[in-house]
């Protein structure tokens, strides 16, 4: 029999769309509020990947990344994804997001995004939430799929990533 052991602390990170950049700050706000200081931001970049969001938050649409000093153990995942759903209906104008939070997980091997949507590749948690591994480290790179989004598959942000990976691993060794 395995030995059940205690899940290693991961980054907390998360992807930010946002279509009011006069929102962003109470957003920020409100998120170091909940998951405490932001260890990096990075953004704006226009989302310039799918039109997807484009009916539902207008355009320009802007892309961040955040990462967070505090580590987390990575079961936390569904509820603060419940969170930041909440947070973005608090923002929300006429029922439509004006910002779209995707929160994850980083570890040395992978970044793993927390989503309501059910799909073949996804790993049912808990409270209607799923996990999906979204890019694999393997290689000394980040390592996308077929699913994973376009904007995530792109070498700039793969290559983003490797580098919030070296954050994970200096804050992972600060903290051990």
């Amino acid at each position: 029999m395995g030995e059940v052991t205690q899940f290693e602390q991961t980054a907390l990170v998360m992807g930010l769309l946002c279509s009011r950049p006069e929102v962003l700050d109470n957003v920020l706000e409100i998120l170091i509020e909940k998951y405490g200081p932001i260890h990096q931001l990075e953004g704006p970049f226009p989302f310039i990947f799918t039109n997807y969001y484009d009916e539902e938050m207008g355009t320009p649409i802007f892309r961040y990344f955040i990462l967070f000093s505090n580590l987390i153990d990575p079961s936390t995942l569904v509820n603060i994804k419940h969170e930041t759903n909440f947070i973005e209906s608090q923002f929300a104008k006429e029922e439509k997001r004006v910002i779209n939070l995707d929160p994850g997980i980083l570890s040395a091997g992978n970044l793993i995004l927390a989503t309501t949507k059910n799909r073949s590749h996804r790993v049912p948690l808990h409270d209607g939430m799923y996990a999906e591994v979204t890019l694999l480290y393997k290689d000394k790179a980040f390592q996308s799929f077929d699913w994973t989004y376009a904007d995530y598959k792109s070498d700039q942000f793969k290559a983003l990533f490797k580098q919030l990976r070296s954050e994970y691993l200096k804050l992972l060794h600060a903290h051990s």
